[in-house]
């Protein structure tokens, strides 16, 4: 264990130094979240007798929040690794302080506390996930000096695969440029989307951060090209999955299932089913007198239940995994609540056409105030911006405007009034400055996050709800009053508050069939013993407001603001049943209530004639468990077949 090195701070210490300039192999990336330029990563290059140091300084700022690391690498005069110090953030919400050094074909490890050395096999990189770009260029060099093996071990866990996607040809300063494209599995969850030049510069990395959030980290003087390149990485990304996925039935075959039973979510019961026909796409009849034609596929449904597909109606579809996770855990529709332009118009285009696998998105358009505390690149603190913003998403097919925290008070009236003028509704954060009253008197129709209505309550000493107080149910009175659609979201208030103790299974018992990254991820999401035990009672109280909300007719829709891909609606569900709904109740928040508020009844969201064929069969009857839900046996989007665990597969879950 001597023989580890301790972190070296030389890594702090700035470039000069050294007593050199700049040296001409070093460069710069600029970092940006949901495509807004937050903050830059510098690597510097200095060349010994018989190694290779890269300094690193990488600095982003999240909302308002500081996300700095440092870090040191070194490789031999051909690349291979002997070093990775590393030490500072990788989110808001995640650090990181390792030391590797590497000795032969032994590894020595400072993780943490941890200090501790490993055997090692050839074709073995350190890498400490998405960041810093400078380590992902030295891991995609060392990949080609190597003859581009199938995977490479990490240290200090794990293995990734590199593979060559493609070649991209753009157009830039007035000369076509090519780029080398490909893809990295194994540092997130789900596939990067990388671009080096022909001499294998680094040129662009699309990832997602260690909170789930769109990232990209681009060379300092090909900025310019990046909307092209996240507008490109949707289709590359959902024409993968089309191409992997296997032959599905084709929604113009007539489709007949017999047997089971189904849930009518208008009257919360279940009914026996006889035949549940349909053709292209379209329910066409149920009951005995469904004439089976004789070409039709048909599906044995006995000892099980048919259900409409569920809503997610707070997605961040931040990369192209989601699309075949959500189909496979029944989720046939949902909600995006804000994300970059160009990638989420091509991966809905994508899925609508045929041409990628998920559920049909509506997208909520995300416009914030300008400041210290934005977020995305589509702000607004004039009029004239605010009507801007909101025509630009009408123009690009959006369904809603989500306001965020930041747009002033005075300009939310602006985007509303605009909003409802195109026949667009308005969801949203409740922006600083106002509370839900003010922004609903703005022309807000909905709100995401239950944060935003219990603002409006009087609390108890230990931050629980006083039900019985005046000012409470003043609140809820003036919320049902106003119509405002509630979007709650616990689920990820449960998972930031888990105790870290707790078997992480208790909340998602799927959690070992999901990808390794997201099991690194999750456990690592939550806090200690007592703090978890001071949210308990305030995070039950919450689930007891979503019930008196829903009794007094305020239409709740459910949520995720994303979790565990897919499973977190059916989490958000059962949380829901805790609080007092009943199971009949908990499943309409999502499938028929979405789609009323969405105008999209008449279309979807429950089992008629005449609705669009979106049904999951599952083993058990939700209306007995509301945790039946997750036991999937078969997906109908819009009467195209899916086997769940080939979906789940094709993005890395074990099954």
């Amino acid at each position: 264990m001597s023989k580890l090195l301790p972190f070296i701070l030389i890594v702090f210490i700035a470039a000069t130094s050294y007593g050199q300039e700049l040296p001409a192999d070093s460069g710069s990336f600029l970092l940006h979240k949901f495509e807004q330029h937050i903050g830059k990563e510098t690597y510097r290059v200095y060349n010994y007798k018989d190694s290779k140091k890269y300094l690193v300084d990488f600095k982003f700022t999240d909302r308002g929040q500081p996300v700095p690391l440092k870090a040191e690498i070194k490789v031999n005069p051909v690349g291979d690794p002997l070093e990775l110090n590393i030490k500072g953030s990788t989110s808001r919400f995640s650090a990181i302080n390792d030391s590797i050094k590497i000795k032969g074909n032994t590894a020595f490890l400072r993780i943490d506390d941890s200090i501790y050395q490993q055997k090692i096999t050839p074709l073995t990189f350190p890498i400490a996930g998405y960041s810093p770009a400078t380590s992902q260029q030295l891991l995609l060099q060392y990949w080609n000096r190597h003859k581009q093996p199938s995977t490479i071990k990490t240290l200090p866990f794990g293995e990734l695969q590199i593979k060559k996607d493609g070649t991209d040809k753009l157009l830039f300063k007035g000369k076509q440029l090519v780029f080398d494209r490909y893809t990295i599995g194994g540092l997130i969850w789900g596939n990067e989307l990388l671009w080096t030049d022909q001499a294998g510069r680094l040129i662009c990395i699309l990832t997602i951060d260690a909170e789930g959030d769109k990232t990209e980290m681009m060379r300092e003087e090909f900025e310019p090209l990046l909307k092209e390149l996240i507008s490109r990485a949707a289709g590359y990304g959902m024409a993968a999955f089309a191409k992997a996925a296997p032959d599905t039935e084709n929604p113009t075959q007539t489709l007949a299932i017999k047997g089971g039973q189904w849930v009518d979510v208008t009257t919360g019961k279940t009914i026996a089913n006889d035949v549940i026909l349909v053709k292209n796409g379209t329910i066409v009849a149920i009951g005995k007198n469904a004439i089976i034609p004789k070409n039709a596929k048909v599906i044995n449904a006995a000892g099980k239940t048919i259900v409409p597909g569920l809503w997610d109606m707070h997605a961040h579809f931040e990369q192209t995994e989601w699309g075949p996770a959500y189909l496979a855990a029944g989720v046939t529709t949902v909600r995006d609540c804000g994300n970059e332009i160009g990638f989420i118009d091509g991966i809905q285009k994508s899925i609508d056409s045929g041409k990628g696998i998920g559920p049909k998105i509506l997208m909520a358009g995300i416009i914030d105030g300008k400041g210290p505390m934005a977020l995305g690149i589509i702000q607004a603190d004039t009029k004239q911006e605010a009507i801007s913003a909101v025509d630009t998403y009408k123009a690009k097919g959006f369904d809603q405007i989500k306001i965020y925290s930041s747009v002033k008070p005075e300009i939310v009236k602006v985007i509303c009034d605009e909003a409802h003028r195109l026949g667009l509704k308005v969801t949203g954060h409740i922006p600083r400055g106002m509370n839900l009253k003010a922004a609903a008197d703005s022309g807000m129709d909905m709100v995401n996050h239950l944060q935003y209505v219990t603002a409006l309550m009087k609390t108890n000493p230990d931050r629980t709800i006083n039900f019985n107080d005046s000012t409470t149910l003043s609140a809820i009175k003036f919320i049902k009053d106003k119509h405002i659609v509630v979007d709650p979201t616990l689920g990820v208030y449960t998972l930031s508050a888990r105790n870290l103790k707790d078997d992480v299974t208790k909340m998602e018992p799927a959690f070992y069939t999901l990808p390794l990254p997201l099991q690194t991820q999750f456990k690592t999401t939550g806090v200690d013993e007592a703090t978890a035990a001071k949210y308990k009672p305030v995070l039950k109280s919450y689930a007891v407001l979503v019930k008196k909300l829903y009794d007094e007719g305020v239409p709740i829709v459910a949520g995720t603001d994303m979790g565990f891909p897919g499973f977190s609606v059916i989490h958000e569900l059962e949380i829901y049943v805790e609080g007092g709904l009943t199971t009949a109740e908990a499943l309409k928040t999502a499938t028929i209530i979405p789609a009323q508020v969405m105008s999209l009844d008449k279309q979807t969201g429950s089992i008629a004639v005449g609705k669009n064929a979106d049904l999951v069969i599952i083993d058990g009857d939700p209306l007995t468990n509301i945790s039946n839900l997750r036991n999937v046996k078969t997906v109908i989007k819009h009467g195209k077949i899916y086997d769940p665990v080939v979906l789940h597969q094709m993005v890395g879950f074990s099954k």
